[in-house]
């Protein structure tokens, strides 16, 4: 399948893999792009550029194929050394970046003179107008099903899209709630590129998680996911557990006086004991309304396979059956 987002990143299916904290490592997204994909290196979950160096060089030793790596531009306390890991995108000859969180402007210009292309994660159409305005190559849609971040919207895909693709002029794929060939067929006949996939590649076999995490996944149901951080307009979406409903619970008895520090133990330092240790239990882990639509815990290249075969008997039986 051609479509300009397989042109701007020269992969075979339009298929992008976000970028998601302990979870995009070299093995993953050389997993993703060896099944004709984009796969994605989450820079953030590797401490210092030097080990994004490293986790790059290990990725080319698993794949000949292109492959990007995530940037999330977010206020902290102790500021991520930004340049150093843009340097070590560019010597480490990554030709793809995602970025999201605030605005990447800043770093454009170093990125587009090495011939890097951008994708920007966005929740809102005037977001994605503005990547535009600014030059990314493309945008990643992201609607209210999402996991993660979703904004504080609040549309679905099914508005956000089209809406989208009236007054976006550079590509976009759609993020959030993508898990088959269905999925990718109604992503396109909305006006989208291609789909970008989180959640469900999580449940994959390659993804370096912990076993307990990916049964969690086929285990859930569209209705096992919850927001939490709405007060501190810090919106995520993560799959429930008992640290979720407590997290919850302080919400709605603090009210508007919440401070993060009231729900610290809930949000941080979860990663590394849910995705290496599989403690499910130990806090908040963002995960999609997709897991609704996931059973199974296939590879990579069968689940692209399926996705792409899936789309395509949609396209040329289903579909074109009833325009005759």
């Amino acid at each position: 399948m051609k479509t300009r987002i397989t042109e701007l990143f020269g992969i075979e299916h339009p298929i992008i893999q976000g970028g998601m904290h302990y979870v995009g490592f070299a093995e993953m997204a050389a997993a993703v792009s060896n099944a004709g994909g984009l796969g994605i290196i989450t820079g953030l979950t590797q401490r210092s550029p030097e080990d994004l160096a490293k986790e790059i060089a290990r990725c080319r030793e698993m794949t000949d194929k292109p492959f990007g790596v995530n940037l999330t531009f977010l206020p902290m306390v102790n500021t991520p050394d930004y340049p150093g890991y843009i340097k070590a995108i560019i010597e480490g000859g990554v030709k793809a970046v995602e970025t999201a969180g605030n605005n990447p402007a800043k770093w454009l210009p170093v990125l587009k003179e090495h011939g890097i292309k951008v994708i920007h994660k966005c929740t809102s159409v005037r977001h994605s107008l503005k990547a535009e305005s600014i030059g990314c190559d493309a945008v990643s849609v992201d609607g209210f099903e999402c996991g993660g971040h979703p904004g504080e919207d609040d549309v679905p895909n099914f508005i956000l899209l089209p809406a989208a693709a009236d007054r976006l002029k550079i590509p976009f794929v759609a993020s959030g709630g993508m898990a088959d060939g269905r999925s990718l067929v109604a992503a396109l006949s909305m006006g989208a590129e291609g789909i970008n996939m989180g959640t469900r590649f999580i449940a994959t076999t390659e993804a370096p998680v912990h076993q307990n995490v990916k049964d969690a996944i086929v285990a859930a149901t569209e209705l096992d996911t919850r927001l939490v951080m709405r007060p501190l307009r810090n919106t995520e979406r993560v799959l429930t557990n008992p640290a979720v409903e407590r997290l919850l619970e302080k919400e709605r008895t603090l009210g508007s006086a919440i401070k993060f520090e009231d729900i610290i133990e809930e949000v941080a330092g979860v990663y590394p004991k849910i995705m290496k240790d599989g403690t499910m239990e130990a806090g908040a882990w963002s995960c999609g309304m997709v897991v609704g639509l996931i059973h199974d815990i296939p590879t990579c290249k069968e689940l692209i396979d399926r996705i792409m075969a899936e789309a395509d008997a949609i396209i040329r039986s289903r579909l074109a059956g009833m325009a005759a």
